[in-house]
């Protein structure tokens, strides 16, 4: 057992920091995969669970003609995988926890895939293509299965024309489909509209889904909300208006995520009028009155009483933000509260702090310490009570990043991106930069009026303390701000993927190994690009389907088209790993960061604890199960 490993062991018994509520999330099962590696071995690798005791170690068992054996002499302590040698091969494997000397319940029986990937066939519509897709246990058995979002003729909201309409499907990672949500005409494709939250709201042990709906969407149980026969959409082909919904009734809507049925729908808070009413500083300045700003969303899951998920969905974010909390309890959506920047006209001098600081992505988490998550929206943070915690004054930005990411220092960071274009280059304001995520007070930045577009964070070099960020000007940055030589070419999304506890890069159906010493990348595994034009383009391989700790051990899976689109492939490491972690899935900071990831520009998740190279045993939030 080496140190890292008795360390991590070691924070399973550690009590929390902190005495807060329980919070309540899934009761998962092991996550059990099995897969062949040739030369008669098989990898295999199961989850530890944040409810499991510390003192938890495992027999692993293999099934072959029916017959079962015991894989290992004496209780598994380690890392939550094992490479097992069978001459005549094996057709399965379970595991059982062994707590006291006693062995538990089994695991359910894993076949051995013969590649490191699960091939899940879905349900093909003609012109769509596979998009954002999000987990949940929506049948309460403790697997995950998949919500994909089909996606046909998106638009960013800059482009007027009409679009396809957005489809939510749901697969057991079988290929069984569950269901099917046709969100309608009345609801437009992009990236920008369609935010889709996939969580156990009520815990019930059951996963409901949550969205913007409309006049015309259809449950997956076939009933219509609202009217059928309502169009709303603008048909003036020369008008910036043409395609856009700007018009018409605005809903939210619980599903159930076991049959797709509508349970309760209301009205979506904020409406979209003033259509004028949502410009500001943000980004490039400037306001617009055909839909451009008053349509573009976002939306999470936090606990903001600290026990129970609720979920947010908001409006605006370059100017005017509107954020609303609901909570969904026995079978009744109530509203938590409103958070509203205002509207804020030029000259802006009368603006509130919090109007155009929104931006295409967000995070959820405890920044304060105080047991009740935050939602860290892009340039402001908003407290767990509605009310503005604070602003950076950072305004509009592509992307950020929020975790433990420097161990030295207490409490967690934020790394903002901002952009810096026509009007508001006057501003200086700094290209990207790290703060306290906890007052917002800045520590360092770069790049002063340059408009930065990506930006990343992630532990890839052994060598410096902490996490390294790159992107935009100058090359790779240890998280103290100082340079330290050339930068990865990608900086888009990370992955834990092999046996260490550094973070990998991933793009072009590609993960990437960071070597330190040559400055560059080094290609270690590669998917098969479902899509012809190659591995570069932007809806084919810059970002991942889904990328989160699915199956297994802590490390993450990759979740990406298959050939012509016609499946989805859930890629899984075969790499052995030493280090013993509880799976991110059951700390909820990642969890949640799971549930937002299909939002607007994709952010990889990050946990509520430094994970990499020297770090300290994680102290685990305390967490309750459905049962």
């Amino acid at each position: 057992m080496n140190f890292l490993h008795s360390i991590t062991a070691l924070a399973l018994l550690l009590p929390p920091a902190a005495v807060h509520a329980q919070r309540e999330m899934e009761a998962l099962d092991r996550g059990l995969v099995a897969v062949r590696q040739g030369d008669g071995k098989v990898f295999a690798s199961w989850r530890l669970l944040g409810t499991d005791p510390g003192a938890v170690s495992f027999h692993l068992y293999r099934v072959t003609g029916g017959k079962e054996e015991r894989v290992n002499d004496v209780p598994l302590e380690g890392a939550t995988c094992r490479v097992d040698e069978v001459p005549g091969g094996a057709e399965a494997y379970f595991v059982r926890p062994v707590i006291g000397g006693k062995e538990g319940t089994p695991s359910g029986r894993a076949k051995v895939l013969g590649a490191n990937f699960i091939e899940i066939p879905i349900q093909p519509i003609d012109g769509y293509r596979p998009g954002d897709a999000s987990v949940g246990d929506l049948d309460g058995d403790g697997e995950y299965e998949i919500v994909l979002h089909q996606v046909s003729g998106a638009r960013d909201n800059s482009f007027n024309g009409i679009t396809g309409t957005p489809v939510l499907d749901a697969y057991k990672l079988d290929g069984t489909h569950l269901w099917r949500i046709d969100l309608g005409i009345n609801i437009r494709e992009g990236e920008h509209y369609t935010q889709f939250m996939v969580y156990d709201l009520d815990g019930d042990g059951r996963a409901e889904i949550a969205c913007k709906t409309a006049d015309g969407t259809k449950d997956g149980a076939g009933k219509i909300i609202g009217d059928k026969d309502k169009d709303w959409r603008n048909k003036e082909a020369d008008s910036q208006r043409y395609g856009r919904i700007l018009s018409g009734p605005e809903f939210f809507t619980i599903f159930d995520g076991k049959t797709g049925a509508a349970l309760k729908t209301v009205d979506f808070i904020p409406g979209r009028d003033p259509i004028d009413g949502w410009g500001g500083i943000g980004g490039n300045g400037g306001n617009d009155s055909y839909g451009n700003r008053c349509d573009r969303f976002l939306a999470c899951v936090a606990y903001l009483d600290g026990k129970h998920p609720s979920v947010v969905m908001s409006r605006g974010v370059y100017g005017r933000t509107v954020l609303a909390a609901w909570d969904w309890l026995g079978g009744e959506l109530t509203s938590r509260w409103v958070f509203d920047s205002g509207v804020g006209n030029a000259p802006y001098d009368k603006a509130s702090p919090y109007s155009a600081m929104g931006g295409h992505a967000l995070s959820v988490a405890d920044v304060d310490g105080d047991g009740k998550d935050e939602i860290v929206y892009q340039a402001m943070t908003i407290d767990d009570d509605g009310k503005g915690l604070y602003s950076t004054g950072r305004r509009h930005g592509d992307a950020l990043h929020v975790g433990d990411f420097d161990p030295a220092r207490p409490g967690p960071e934020l790394y903002l991106v901002t952009e810096n274009e026509d009007e508001t280059v006057r501003f200086q304001t700094p290209g990207a930069g790290l703060h306290d995520a906890k007052t917002g007070s800045l520590l360092w930045s770069h790049s002063p009026g340059v408009d930065i577009s990506d930006g990343v964070v992630a532990d890839i070099d052994p060598r410096h303390p902490g996490a390294e960020v790159w992107g935009g000007r100058g090359g790779l940055r240890t998280i103290q701000g100082k340079e330290i030589g050339a930068r990865p070419r990608m900086s888009d999304w990370v992955i834990w993927w092999d046996g260490d506890l550094l973070r990998e890069i991933y793009g072009e159906f590609s993960i990437f190994k960071w070597d330190e010493k040559e400055g560059r990348e080094e290609r270690i595994f590669s998917a098969e690009s479902p899509f012809p034009g190659g591995r570069g383009n932007r809806y084919a391989g810059m970002r991942p389907t889904l990328a989160a700790d699915l199956l297994g051990d802590w490390r993450e899976e990759l979740l990406v088209p298959g050939p012509g689109g016609k499946s989805l492939r859930l890629y899984t490491t075969t790499i052995p790993t030493s280090h013993r972690l509880t799976t991110l899935m059951h700390d909820p900071q990642y969890r949640l960061s799971i549930a937002w990831q299909n939002v607007s520009y994709n952010k990889p998740p990050h946990p509520s604890f430094f994970l990499g190279e020297g770090m300290k045993p994680p102290v685990r939030t305390e967490i309750k199960v459905a049962e």
